[in-house]
């Protein structure tokens, strides 16, 4: 023990004197903790600690022998002379367990969490829409770059597959509107003007938006599914390793997919939706459907058309871009892809309709 800064003396069978020598500093402290656990000192014994002949003594070392004077029954402490102030204070204020904050209300915290959660996701997401953009660009540059294949082959998943459930769903929506704007406008007698109602609610909001929602739910889940897919099977990693970037490979060509087929897509929704709207006009209100088209190609104007085409083009980027980008994200276990497949429909979905009711809004402030 002369090594360290202590002694053992044994005074009788039951009773130990522990001698504090030199100085205790931090600096030393774990070595003379490992010398007093190595001593093994029977907590059964009695123990009294001398500090007579300590020359220096630090707060760390202290609190250490506090905690260690703490796990004997009988101990008394003789000669703390300078050290006694520092002693009692840090030996008044000691706590066996680690002292523990316990919320009641969590719901402050968890709002922030959740605030700092949404921005990080954001950012990464500009960051990846960044990356997008940079690649669309080099590959204008590069046309040699672009792959149409591919292109062509998710334009026939995203919108030749997608024509039978736009339809069906359009032309019901279409009945609907006509349906219970026929029950009004037979009122006052106004049966003429179910045209101008259903015709440019197709137009301008009901075909770009619906379509766009059944492509979110279809195409925004199959790319992420695909994406995840690769990366679980360390396809995506295979990719770095031969030089060639995920994003221009996987993400562009169902980006311009989109871009093509989703105005495409609410073209045909603008057809079945105002012919399920003629039906229930004939049926209901008398309506022919040469007198239909005749009024709506004299009192529809044509940027109403145009409006539902053009907000088309940027739901179509924006459910590529969620879609890919939700993909990337997949961990590497099965369940990841289920969870983030789920959120890529929710964020999509919602990013449409967010994006609707900012067109509408600037397009009625401008008079479009």
């Amino acid at each position: 023990m002369e090594d360290y800064n202590f002694k053992i003396n044994k005074l009788d069978n039951n009773t130990l004197e522990l001698l504090l020598i030199n100085s205790w500093k931090k600096e030393r402290l774990s070595k003379d903790i490992k010398a007093i656990q190595k001593a093994d000192i029977s907590k059964d014994q009695e123990l009294i600690v001398n500090f007579e002949e300590l020359k220096e003594c630090d707060s760390c070392s202290i609190i250490y022998l506090i905690s260690f004077f703490k796990t004997f029954e009988k101990i008394s402490i003789k000669n703390l002379n300078s050290y006694e102030k520092i002693y009692n204070f840090y030996e008044k204020h000691y706590q066996d367990n680690t002292f523990k904050y316990e919320e009641k209300n969590q719901t402050i915290k968890n709002i922030g969490k959740k605030a700092y959660e949404i921005f990080i996701s954001s950012i990464k997401f500009i960051e990846f829409a960044g990356q997008v953009v940079y690649f669309f660009i080099y590959s204008l540059m590069n046309p040699r770059k672009m792959r149409l294949k591919a292109m062509f082959k998710y334009i026939d998943s995203s919108a030749v597959n997608a024509l039978f459930i736009v339809g069906i769903t359009s032309f019901l929506i279409g009945v609907v509107i006509a349906y219970q704007g026929a029950v009004q406008l037979e009122k006052f007698g106004a049966n003429i003007f179910i045209v101008e109602m259903i015709s440019i609610t197709m137009f301008r909001e009901i075909a770009p938006l619906v379509t766009a929602i059944v492509i979110a739910g279809r195409s925004a889940s199959s790319y992420t599914a695909e994406i995840g897919a690769m990366k679980i099977t360390e396809e995506i990693d295979a990719m770095h390793t031969m030089n060639f970037e995920p994003t221009l490979f996987l993400t562009l060509p169902r980006i311009f997919a989109l871009v093509i087929s989703l105005p495409l897509l609410v073209f045909f929704a603008d057809i079945i939706g105002i012919f399920g709207g003629m039906v229930i006009s004939y049926i209901d209100l008398n309506i022919s459907f040469w007198e239909f088209i005749n009024r709506l190609g004299q009192e529809i104007p044509l940027k109403h058309f145009l409006i539902g085409i053009f907000k088309s083009i940027f739901f179509g980027i924006a459910i590529a871009l969620i879609g890919c980008y939700r993909g990337f994200q997949v961990q590497n276990n099965t369940t990841s892809i289920g969870r983030y497949t789920t959120i890529s429909v929710v964020n999509a979905i919602f990013v449409v309709i967010a994006l609707n009711a900012i067109f509408s809004v600037i397009f009625t402030e401008i008079g479009i």
